[in-house]
Protein backbone atom coordinates (compact mmCIF):
# COMPACT_ATOMS: atom_id res chain seq x y z
CA UNK A 1 0.00 0.00 0.00
CA UNK A 2 1.42 3.94 -1.10
CA UNK A 3 1.80 5.39 2.21
CA UNK A 4 -0.32 8.25 1.20
CA UNK A 5 -2.66 5.79 -0.37
CA UNK A 6 -5.29 6.86 2.28
CA UNK A 7 -5.09 10.18 2.01
CA UNK A 8 -6.62 12.36 -1.23
CA UNK A 9 -4.89 15.47 -2.68
CA UNK A 10 -8.45 17.16 -1.67
CA UNK A 11 -7.69 16.20 2.07
CA UNK A 12 -3.96 17.52 1.52
CA UNK A 13 -4.50 20.80 0.09
CA UNK A 14 -7.62 22.17 2.42
CA UNK A 15 -5.25 20.81 5.58
CA UNK A 16 -2.58 23.33 3.99
CA UNK A 17 -4.42 25.80 3.54
CA UNK A 18 -6.25 25.45 7.37
CA UNK A 19 -2.33 24.88 7.92
CA UNK A 20 -1.48 28.41 6.31
CA UNK A 21 -5.00 30.40 7.43
CA UNK A 22 -3.58 29.42 11.42
CA UNK A 23 -4.16 32.11 13.33
CA UNK A 24 -2.17 30.75 16.99
CA UNK A 25 0.40 27.91 16.55
CA UNK A 26 2.58 25.98 18.56
CA UNK A 27 5.86 25.72 17.18
CA UNK A 28 8.26 22.44 19.07
CA UNK A 29 12.01 22.69 18.69
CA UNK A 30 13.66 19.92 19.53
CA UNK A 31 17.71 19.66 20.80
CA UNK A 32 18.91 19.05 17.65
CA UNK A 33 17.49 21.75 15.72
CA UNK A 34 19.15 24.06 18.59
CA UNK A 35 22.44 22.68 19.54
CA UNK A 36 25.71 21.65 17.58
CA UNK A 37 27.42 17.83 17.41
CA UNK A 38 29.50 19.41 20.72
CA UNK A 39 25.40 19.98 22.54
CA UNK A 40 26.96 23.58 22.25
CA UNK A 41 24.15 26.01 21.78
CA UNK A 42 23.98 26.85 17.98
CA UNK A 43 23.55 30.84 17.68
CA UNK A 44 23.11 30.96 14.17
CA UNK A 45 20.73 27.46 14.35
CA UNK A 46 18.40 29.39 17.38
CA UNK A 47 18.91 32.86 15.88
CA UNK A 48 17.52 30.89 12.44
CA UNK A 49 14.68 29.13 14.71
CA UNK A 50 13.66 32.78 15.90
CA UNK A 51 13.89 34.15 11.99
CA UNK A 52 11.34 31.44 11.42
CA UNK A 53 8.88 32.61 14.04
CA UNK A 54 9.21 36.18 13.63
CA UNK A 55 8.00 34.94 9.93
CA UNK A 56 4.61 33.94 11.50
CA UNK A 57 4.63 36.71 14.51
CA UNK A 58 5.21 39.57 11.31
CA UNK A 59 1.90 38.20 9.67
CA UNK A 60 -0.48 39.12 13.20
CA UNK A 61 -0.38 35.17 14.01
CA UNK A 62 0.35 34.01 17.57
CA UNK A 63 3.00 31.98 18.59
CA UNK A 64 3.89 29.34 21.51
CA UNK A 65 7.20 27.96 21.46
CA UNK A 66 8.04 24.84 22.93
CA UNK A 67 11.62 24.57 22.95
CA UNK A 68 14.27 21.60 23.79
CA UNK A 69 17.61 22.18 24.47
CA UNK A 70 18.50 23.03 28.26
CA UNK A 71 20.38 19.81 28.89
CA UNK A 72 22.04 20.05 25.78
CA UNK A 73 23.16 23.49 26.37
CA UNK A 74 23.80 22.35 30.05
CA UNK A 75 26.14 19.75 28.67
CA UNK A 76 28.16 22.69 26.44
CA UNK A 77 28.29 25.06 29.54
CA UNK A 78 30.20 22.51 32.17
CA UNK A 79 32.61 19.89 31.78
CA UNK A 80 30.59 17.08 33.89
CA UNK A 81 29.12 14.03 32.35
CA UNK A 82 25.26 13.22 31.99
CA UNK A 83 25.80 10.17 33.82
CA UNK A 84 23.05 10.11 36.50
CA UNK A 85 19.20 12.09 36.67
CA UNK A 86 20.68 14.10 39.25
CA UNK A 87 23.21 15.37 36.88
CA UNK A 88 20.73 16.01 34.01
CA UNK A 89 18.43 17.64 36.20
CA UNK A 90 21.58 19.99 37.45
CA UNK A 91 22.82 20.60 33.37
CA UNK A 92 18.98 21.53 32.62
CA UNK A 93 19.54 24.81 35.35
CA UNK A 94 22.45 25.69 33.73
CA UNK A 95 21.49 25.28 30.47
CA UNK A 96 17.96 26.76 31.08
CA UNK A 97 19.32 30.35 31.91
CA UNK A 98 21.54 30.16 28.86
CA UNK A 99 18.96 29.28 26.75
CA UNK A 100 16.80 31.64 27.95
CA UNK A 101 19.38 34.65 27.33
CA UNK A 102 20.22 33.80 23.82
CA UNK A 103 16.44 33.68 22.84
CA UNK A 104 15.77 37.07 24.74
CA UNK A 105 18.65 38.32 23.26
CA UNK A 106 17.67 36.71 19.68
CA UNK A 107 13.78 38.05 19.54
CA UNK A 108 15.21 41.64 20.92
CA UNK A 109 16.55 41.78 17.37
CA UNK A 110 12.45 42.10 16.45
CA UNK A 111 11.35 43.97 19.18
CA UNK A 112 9.89 41.28 20.86
CA UNK A 113 9.68 40.20 24.12
CA UNK A 114 9.56 36.71 25.78
CA UNK A 115 8.54 34.59 28.84
CA UNK A 116 9.45 31.55 30.27
CA UNK A 117 7.44 28.69 31.73
CA UNK A 118 8.16 25.91 33.25
CA UNK A 119 5.55 22.82 33.62
CA UNK A 120 5.76 19.00 34.54
CA UNK A 121 3.25 16.59 34.04
CA UNK A 122 1.38 17.46 37.22
CA UNK A 123 0.92 21.27 36.02
CA UNK A 124 -0.94 19.78 32.85
CA UNK A 125 -3.00 16.81 34.56
CA UNK A 126 -4.22 18.84 37.55
CA UNK A 127 -6.47 21.20 36.42
CA UNK A 128 -6.56 23.70 38.71
CA UNK A 129 -2.99 24.07 37.50
CA UNK A 130 -3.32 23.92 33.84
CA UNK A 131 -6.42 26.78 33.89
CA UNK A 132 -3.80 28.54 35.45
CA UNK A 133 -1.00 27.71 32.73
CA UNK A 134 -3.71 28.10 30.30
CA UNK A 135 -4.37 31.93 31.59
CA UNK A 136 -1.19 32.78 31.98
CA UNK A 137 -0.18 31.95 28.16
CA UNK A 138 -3.57 33.84 27.59
CA UNK A 139 -2.40 36.96 28.99
CA UNK A 140 1.04 36.68 27.69
CA UNK A 141 -0.05 36.55 24.13
CA UNK A 142 -2.56 39.40 24.71
CA UNK A 143 0.41 41.12 25.80
CA UNK A 144 2.37 40.15 22.59
CA UNK A 145 4.84 38.28 24.71
CA UNK A 146 6.22 34.62 23.14
CA UNK A 147 5.83 32.06 25.30
CA UNK A 148 8.55 29.90 25.65
CA UNK A 149 7.85 26.44 27.59
CA UNK A 150 10.21 24.03 28.44
CA UNK A 151 9.53 20.49 30.67
CA UNK A 152 10.89 21.56 34.41
CA UNK A 153 13.68 19.06 34.13
CA UNK A 154 15.00 20.39 37.40
CA UNK A 155 12.00 19.41 39.44
CA UNK A 156 10.34 16.56 37.00
CA UNK A 157 10.83 13.00 38.84
CA UNK A 158 9.82 10.18 37.28
CA UNK A 159 6.28 10.65 38.16
CA UNK A 160 5.50 14.28 37.23
CA UNK A 161 7.71 13.59 33.96
CA UNK A 162 6.10 14.24 31.06
CA UNK A 163 8.39 12.28 29.18
CA UNK A 164 8.97 14.27 25.92
CA UNK A 165 8.62 18.14 24.78
CA UNK A 166 6.97 16.27 21.61
CA UNK A 167 4.28 15.15 23.87
CA UNK A 168 4.02 18.60 25.66
CA UNK A 169 3.94 20.25 22.62
CA UNK A 170 0.98 18.17 21.41
CA UNK A 171 -0.54 18.60 25.01
CA UNK A 172 -0.14 22.43 24.89
CA UNK A 173 -2.10 22.94 21.25
CA UNK A 174 -4.98 20.84 22.50
CA UNK A 175 -5.60 22.36 25.64
CA UNK A 176 -4.56 25.82 24.63
CA UNK A 177 -6.80 25.96 21.52
CA UNK A 178 -4.32 26.37 18.60
CA UNK A 179 -4.85 25.89 15.07
CA UNK A 180 -1.44 24.35 13.73
CA UNK A 181 0.81 22.31 15.76
CA UNK A 182 4.74 22.74 13.61
CA UNK A 183 7.49 20.45 14.51
CA UNK A 184 10.56 21.30 14.04
CA UNK A 185 13.67 18.67 13.61
CA UNK A 186 16.90 17.84 12.20
CA UNK A 187 14.79 15.19 9.78
CA UNK A 188 12.88 17.00 6.99
CA UNK A 189 10.07 14.73 6.92
CA UNK A 190 8.71 11.60 7.96
CA UNK A 191 10.23 8.64 6.24
CA UNK A 192 9.43 5.27 5.17
CA UNK A 193 12.47 4.13 6.90
CA UNK A 194 15.81 6.26 8.12
CA UNK A 195 16.92 8.07 5.87
CA UNK A 196 20.37 8.81 6.96
CA UNK A 197 21.18 4.98 6.46
CA UNK A 198 18.42 4.03 4.33
CA UNK A 199 18.84 4.88 0.73
CA UNK A 200 15.49 3.74 -0.43
CA UNK A 201 13.86 5.92 2.40
CA UNK A 202 11.25 8.35 0.59
CA UNK A 203 9.19 11.21 2.77
CA UNK A 204 5.45 10.46 3.24
CA UNK A 205 3.86 13.49 2.02
CA UNK A 206 0.64 12.90 4.47
CA UNK A 207 -0.58 10.90 7.53
CA UNK A 208 -4.32 10.80 8.17
CA UNK A 209 -6.30 7.28 7.92
CA UNK A 210 -2.71 5.71 6.78
CA UNK A 211 -1.57 6.09 10.31
CA UNK A 212 -1.76 2.64 11.55
CA UNK A 213 0.79 1.79 8.42
CA UNK A 214 3.20 5.10 9.40
CA UNK A 215 2.95 3.75 13.00
CA UNK A 216 4.53 0.42 12.16
CA UNK A 217 6.89 1.51 9.79
CA UNK A 218 8.40 3.97 12.51
CA UNK A 219 8.25 1.43 15.18
CA UNK A 220 9.93 -1.29 12.87
CA UNK A 221 12.95 1.22 12.08
CA UNK A 222 13.21 2.02 16.05
CA UNK A 223 12.80 -1.21 17.45
CA UNK A 224 15.94 -2.37 14.88
CA UNK A 225 18.12 0.43 16.25
CA UNK A 226 17.59 2.80 13.45
CA UNK A 227 15.35 5.24 15.21
CA UNK A 228 16.34 8.51 13.75
CA UNK A 229 15.34 12.22 15.67
CA UNK A 230 13.12 10.41 17.96
CA UNK A 231 11.00 10.29 15.43
CA UNK A 232 8.14 7.87 17.12
CA UNK A 233 7.48 10.51 19.23
CA UNK A 234 6.95 13.57 17.40
CA UNK A 235 4.55 11.13 15.27
CA UNK A 236 2.47 10.17 18.55
CA UNK A 237 2.39 13.56 19.36
CA UNK A 238 1.49 15.07 15.92
CA UNK A 239 -1.29 12.41 15.91
CA UNK A 240 -2.84 13.12 19.15
CA UNK A 241 -3.15 17.14 18.01
CA UNK A 242 -4.67 15.76 14.36
CA UNK A 243 -7.19 13.72 16.38
CA UNK A 244 -8.27 16.77 18.34
CA UNK A 245 -9.15 18.47 15.03
CA UNK A 246 -5.92 20.48 14.82
CA UNK A 247 -3.67 20.25 11.59
CA UNK A 248 -0.23 18.92 12.11
CA UNK A 249 3.04 19.04 10.45
CA UNK A 250 6.33 17.45 11.14
CA UNK A 251 9.35 19.42 9.05
CA UNK A 252 13.23 20.19 9.15
CA UNK A 253 14.39 23.42 11.17
CA UNK A 254 16.97 24.06 8.85
CA UNK A 255 14.65 24.19 5.94
CA UNK A 256 15.24 28.15 4.57
CA UNK A 257 12.03 30.18 5.47
CA UNK A 258 10.29 26.54 6.54
CA UNK A 259 7.51 28.51 8.56
CA UNK A 260 6.86 31.07 6.03
CA UNK A 261 6.47 28.49 3.60
CA UNK A 262 3.74 26.69 6.08
CA UNK A 263 2.09 29.90 6.20
CA UNK A 264 2.22 30.47 2.49
CA UNK A 265 0.29 27.19 1.61
CA UNK A 266 3.66 25.28 0.47
CA UNK A 267 4.10 21.52 0.62
CA UNK A 268 6.79 21.04 3.70
CA UNK A 269 7.38 17.98 5.83
CA UNK A 270 5.08 15.71 6.48
CA UNK A 271 1.44 17.02 6.90
CA UNK A 272 -0.99 14.96 9.44
CA UNK A 273 -4.64 15.60 8.17
CA UNK A 274 -6.98 16.16 11.02
CA UNK A 275 -9.24 13.06 11.36
CA UNK A 276 -11.89 13.85 13.48
CA UNK A 277 -14.31 15.30 10.29
CA UNK A 278 -13.02 19.12 10.63
CA UNK A 279 -12.02 18.67 6.80
CA UNK A 280 -14.56 16.23 5.40
CA UNK A 281 -16.81 17.99 2.80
Amino acid sequence: MSENEAVTAAEIERTRRLAADADRVVVKAGTNSLTDDESNLDDAKLDKLVDDVEDLLSRGKEVILVSSGAIGAGMGRVEYPQETVEDSQALSTVGQSHLMRRYTESFERYGRTVAQILVTDHDLADPERFTNFRNTIETLLEWGVVPIVNENDAVATEEIRIGDNDMLSASVAIGVDVDLLVTLTDVDAVYTGNPKRDADAEPIEAIGRNYGHVQELVAGSSSQGMGFGGIQTKVEGARDASEHGIPAIIAGSAEPDVLERIATGKPVGTLFVPVNGVIDD
